[in-house]
Formats: C-alpha cells, structure tokens, sequence
C-alpha cells in the first residue's frame, strides 16, 4: 500500500501541476494534506497490538498459529487428550542493550531472559556485512536512473513534460505494487536469491534499453512514440526496485532473527541504501553533464552490474527452511523417522526409547 498511495499522490499532484502550469506553487499543498491523514492514521494503532520481541526479532517464529496465552491440546499415544498451556515463554528483556562488546553469559542469566546480541556481534556477521555492500552498490546504480528518465523526458517540453515526469513515477509505483504482492506470496516458497536476483539485474537490463532509445532519439530528433517507449522502461523500475524494497526487508529479517536487532540491522541496510542513493544523485547529473544521458546510462549499467553479480556468486540464500544448516536438519529428522518406522534399524530395552543412529551428512 505503500506503493499506491505515493502513486495517488504523484498522480494528484501532477494533474494540478498540468492545470495550473505555470503557476504550481499550490502543488506543495498535497504532501501536508497527506501527512495530516498519516498522523491520524497511526494515532489509530492500538499499542497492545504491538509484541515489541517480536518486532525486534528477538524469538523466532513458531510453526504453530495458536496464540501462546491460550491452552492447546495434544494427544498422547494411548489417545488421551492432554492440556497443556502454552504460555510457557521465558521472560524477554525489553529495555535496550548496552552490553557492546558481548560476552559469556552465566547459567543463571540464561535461565532468567532471552538477551539479544550485542551490536558489535552484530557486526561481525559477514553475511549482514555482504549484504550492506550490496544495498549501498544497488542505490548507488540505480537512485539516479529514474531522475534522469524524468529529465530526458521533461527538458524542453513545458506542460507536458511535468505530466510525463509524473507518469514516470506513477507506473513505476503501480508496478511495484505488483512485484510486493508477489514478492510477499513466493519469497517463502522459492527463497529469497532467485527473486532479489531478477530485481538486481532488472537494473542494468533498463539501463541498456534506455542507452539505445536515448541514442535513437538523438539521431531522429524525437517523437512522441519514442518518448513513451522511454516512460514504458520505468516497468523495469517498478520491478527491480519494487523487488528490492520487499526483499531487502525479508533478507533483513532472515539474517537478524533470532538476535534481537532486527531494528539496528534493518538501520544498517537502510543507511547503506540513503548513502548510496546521495552518491547515485551526484554521480549520475555528473555523467549526464559532461557526458550526456547516452553515456551516462551506459555506465550506469555497468556499475548496476556489480551488486547483481556480488549477490549471484557470494551471497547465501537466507530463507532458514532453505538455508543449508536448516536442510542438515531436516535431513537428520528424516533419517530419524526412517529409522523409528524401521524397527531393524534400532533395538530397544524395556520401557525404553530406540537407539536412534545418526548420520552425519556432508
């Protein structure tokens, strides 16, 4: 929804802007209409709907959807059924952590509260460090194309070109829509990498297609078909960052849960993408200066090119069902099955439970 109320918004404002051109002054009207809707909004949100350990990643998410404060049920081998409640989750620590540098935790500290990592464990994570990198080298590619697609198409064509920097936005942010939706339905059944795969080189497959139809429309002197099939390219955009901005969120989570800080590691990558998006607006009017828009989309889709390929060959897949620690495990509790349904691969004593044999696998 995120993505369709900006939509909205551009939409709104872009019409009022192609009205009354020249005089827009009145266009700066809309985002503080919205912001009172968004501070009414919020003030609607209950805070006893919020589980703060959960928002900050600090227990895991359970198989089961029963709630943890109401009794379940389960059945015993002789078929007698058996309450048992479930409210049996330790105490959580919710004041913040000062403890930096980590450390040994005593026996008694354990028992008493799930403590979340320190921030300098944190840090030691290659795998967050990676995928930092990874945020900051896509917003360094890609925070510049989509201004300079609205320039190229907007520069010298008055009112018009208002309305066509505001459709830019407008199809980008409907896509996006749809690459959310279906981000959120198959990231959990097909993982994580293949989806921020096709999002990441999505980036550098426009960049080529807008070098071409720049160059075309320089050697013709430009047409109104040429200039929409420029505006069809922010489809790609509606993919790529569309993907991105889903994917970054689930990635972030896969990574951090568990630890508690989920809040500072979602800080990290969000820091790294502002960052990279500063110096994308600086590099791209730089290249489009003294180069021209050709040239600077063309290099645009080379630099767009090193996340892409940093994600394919270094980073892991994070969804924890497809994670290879996890595979060990489910492999393990199927090899224990096998062997429990298989009364020749254990032997047993009175009132005792099976041996159950391991296999360790590679």
């Amino acid at each position: 929804m995120n993505h369709m109320g900006t939509a909205i918004l551009v939409l709104a404002g872009s019409l009022i802007a192609f009205a009354l051109y020249p005089d827009i002054g009145i266009l700066f009207v809309v985002s503080p209409i919205a912001c009172v809707a968004f501070l009414y909004f919020i003030s609607r949100i209950n805070p006893k709907d919020i589980d703060h350990d959960a928002a900050r990643g600090l227990t895991l998410e359970t198989k089961e959807n029963t709630p943890t404060s109401q009794p379940s049920q389960r059945s015993t081998n002789d078929g007698d059924s058996v309450s048992t409640s479930g409210n049996n989750k330790k105490a959580i620590q919710t004041q913040p952590s000062f403890n930096f540098f980590g450390g040994q935790k005593t026996p008694e500290e354990e028992s008493e509260a799930l403590k979340a990592d320190s921030p300098f464990q944190i840090l030691r994570d290659p795998v967050l460090l990676l995928f930092i990198l990874v945020c900051f080298l896509f917003h360094t590619a890609n925070g510049t194309v989509l201004p300079l697609c609205m320039q190229s198409l907007a520069i010298g064509s008055g009112r018009s070109g208002i309305l066509m920097s505001g459709l830019c936005i407008i199809i980008a942010q409907t896509f996006m829509v749809m690459s959310a939706k279906i981000c959120g339905t198959y990231s959990k059944v097909y993982g994580r990498k293949t989806l921020f795969l096709i999002g990441l080189f999505s980036v550098p497959i426009r960049c080529i297609i807008l070098t071409f139809l720049i160059g075309l429309r320089d050697e013709s002197g430009g047409s109104p078909f040429l200039q929409t099939l420029i505006l069809s390219t922010q489809v790609l955009d509606g993919v790529g960052a569309g993907i991105f901005g889903t994917m970054y969120i689930l990635v972030t989570s896969d990574i951090s849960g568990g630890t508690g800080r989920f809040s500072l590691t979602l800080g990290l990558t969000t820091a790294a993408m502002s960052i990279g998006g500063t110096v994308s607006g600086y590099l791209g009017q730089a290249l489009a200066q003294d180069l021209g828009y050709k040239q600077a989309f063309f290099i645009l889709a080379f630099l767009s090119l090193v996340p892409a390929v940093l994600y394919l060959t270094c980073m892991p897949e994070t969804l924890p069902k497809l994670s290879n620690g996890d595979e060990t495990a489910q492999n393990m509790a199927s090899i224990q099955e096998e062997e429990e349904q298989d009364p020749k691969t254990w032997t047993s004593e009175e009132n005792s439970k099976p041996a159950t044999k391991y296999v360790e696998l590679v």
